[in-house]
């Protein structure tokens, strides 16, 4: 009977190892050459040679001559092939020596089980003693197992690894300042090799989208990382997710961009005093009335009536200020990004009930961020200020960072690891709104597991696999 066809983990692959800045916190990535996968056509194809196979070797001694009889020995072969090529992607249950649930008081069970069940959510998760495997399940062994990584603020899949302009840097349109209606889905590519390289260290979901850079650069979305192309808004956990804002000299610019910080502020109270005329017209009863579409006001009139966050880029105190006085006013759902000197308003954030994605904790201490200190999210933490950790953007870097290493900082500046993991899973599946589905391991949510030979932490530890809705999305050493 012929051989069922090798899967892209049995293929040995040849990768090129792209170099980085000296002095970077980046570590090369392997680009493989080729992913051979197992696709719908080849399995088809095989059973059906299989079937051939088999009927032919059966019809001397089983006599089959008609049609009919033919049809029906291929049809129960068919079957029966089918049914072995899916027992052999069989449910997945995951042992941990360790496992980081990330639930209540976040505190790791040892010796523990995750079943992850055939509609790709999991079915139990608890110490080994409760919780039995079922006969025929695959079994993973890993030393740590925590719930998949969610990188809060991020650009991958927009900003691809060649660095190149008009080639796979999607993530800053210059021809205007104000672009809401710039959807990231438009021009996600999940096939980029940076997407693989984040999944396989064990990031499952990303909050992507336009970068900063522009007084509104565009849309976000959240999706996994095992998406390698949006063909329906299904495909992603939230299409329209934020608004992107710059406030302070990194939403500067020409053509018709602001220069000064009154400027920016000005021409963002102007577009959002229009957003409401049109909010108010589309309320109108008699059809006739009602505005034509405008995708840049109707990307505002979702701010406005809190279906999305404005997600507002500011380093500098008085920028972070603005941002506070712009929600007051017109009432919109904010979440402040970077908030470098955010420790000099810790009592008006907290106030304003704002969560804050934190600067890369490594980024560089320069220009906006010159303010910055290793400690922000600890500070955040005693301040009780709702926060989560990101990768985010930097246009000097060809690459992208990694948030599970950002997170490794802050647990060396002032969080204890579990408050560093929750930082990267539970915290930011709040802020997002998707709590209910990532973030943790209880049943019912999305089964995305990250597995590593040690403390996810620790820079010597390897990422051993990669769960994705219940299946394998990576496995080896990373």
């Amino acid at each position: 009977m012929p051989a069922l066809p090798p899967t892209a983990a049995s293929q040995p692959r040849k990768a090129a190892v792209r170099k980085v800045p000296v002095g970077s916190n980046f570590i090369p990535f392997p680009v493989p050459s080729r992913r051979p996968r197992l696709a719908e056509n080849e399995i088809a194809g095989w059973i059906h040679r299989s079937a051939l196979f088999s009927l032919t070797d059966a019809r001397g001694s089983a006599g089959l001559h008609s049609p009919t009889e033919l049809s029906a020995a291929l049809m129960k072969r068919a079957i029966f092939f089918l049914a072995s090529a899916i027992s052999a992607h069989a449910q997945l249950a995951v042992k941990a020596r360790t496992l980081f649930p990330m639930t209540g008081d976040l505190q790791p069970i040892k010796e523990a089980v995750v079943l992850c069940g055939p509609d790709g959510k999991i079915q139990r998760s608890g110490p080994a003693a409760e919780v039995p495997i079922p006969e025929g399940w695959k079994v993973i062994e890993a030393e740590v197992a925590i719930p998949g990584i969610i990188d809060a603020r991020t650009t991958v899949g927009l900003s691809g690894a060649l660095n190149w302009d008009r080639r796979d840097q999607e993530q800053l349109e210059p021809s205007a300042p104000i672009q809401p209606e710039l959807r990231a889905i438009d021009a996600f590519n999940g096939r980029d090799p940076l997407v693989t390289w984040v999944r396989e260290l064990g990031i499952t979901t990303i909050h992507t989208g336009h970068a900063p850079g522009a007084l509104i650069s565009g849309q976000l979305m959240v999706l996994k990382t095992n998406v390698p192309s949006v063909t329906r808004t299904d495909d992603t956990l939230s299409a329209f997710s934020a608004v992107a804002v710059t406030l302070g000299s990194g939403g500067f610019g020409g053509g018709g961009a602001p220069g000064t910080r009154a400027k920016s502020v000005a021409m963002l109270r102007a577009e959002l005093i229009k957003a409401q005329a049109y909010v108010k017209k589309l309320g109108q009863a008699e059809p006739d009335k009602r505005p034509e579409r405008d995708l840049r006001l109707e990307s505002l009139a979702a701010v406005l009536r809190k279906e999305v966050p404005f997600l507002i880029t500011a380093e500098r105190h008085h920028d972070i200020s603005a941002a506070l006085r712009l929600r007051e006013e017109f009432g919109f759902r904010l979440i402040l990004d970077g908030a470098s000197e955010a420790y000099q308003l810790t009592d008006a954030i907290k106030a304003a009930g704002v969560p804050v994605l934190v600067h890369p904790v490594m980024g560089r201490p320069a220009g906006e961020r010159e303010n910055t200190t290793f400690t922000l999210p600890a500070k955040l933490l005693a301040a009780g200020i709702p926060f989560a950790l990101q990768s985010g953007f930097e246009s000097y870097v060809p690459k992208t960072r990694v948030v599970l290493f950002e997170a490794g900082m802050a647990a060396a500046y002032g969080l204890t690891r579990t408050q560093a993991l929750a930082a990267i899973t539970i915290r930011p599946a709040e802020i997002l709104g998707l709590e209910k589905r990532i973030g943790s391991l209880e049943p019912g949510k999305d089964a995305d597991l990250a597995l590593y030979s040690g403390d996810p932490l620790e820079t010597v530890t390897h990422c051993t696999g990669v769960i994705i809705n219940g299946k394998i999305a990576a496995t080896g050493k990373r």
